[in-house]
């Protein structure tokens, strides 16, 4: 089971923290990502992160803006979002898989198993 929250209201320019916990049973290799969805388009990956070695993988859309970090104790992975945009507001949802996922495939919804509820985040200008 995943929990999002974080999400809100933000002014252009703003930051916001998005948050996700994984309960239930987890490997030592899952991986966590974000994925949003703007009214009217399709869902998107953001970012995501392993938890062995943390790598991570960005959209082009948000790399230098968004944080992606997690703590393997909990379970939980974090979205540090700054220099928001407009453009960024959109459900934001988080995903997981207990499986090691290539890099290559981060950004692949297939890759993931679980996903939450989106989280809110609107931006205004």
């Amino acid at each position: 089971q995943l929990q999002a929250s974080g999400g809100g209201l933000v002014q252009a320019g703003g930051s916001l923290r998005v948050s996700c916990a994984a309960s239930g049973r987890t490997s030592s290799t899952f991986t966590m990502g974000w994925f949003r969805q703007a009214p009217g388009k399709e869902r998107e990956f953001v970012a995501a992160i392993r938890r062995s070695g943390g790598a991570s993988a960005y959209a082009e859309s948000v790399k230098g803006r968004f944080l992606i970090s997690r703590d393997n104790a909990k379970t939980m992975v974090y979205l540090q979002m700054n220099s928001l945009k407009p453009e960024d507001t959109a459900d934001y949802y988080c995903a997981f898989t207990n499986g090691h996922v290539i890099i290559s495939a981060l950004s692949s919804e297939g890759s993931y198993d679980y996903w939450g509820q989106g989280t809110l985040v609107t931006v205004s200008s």
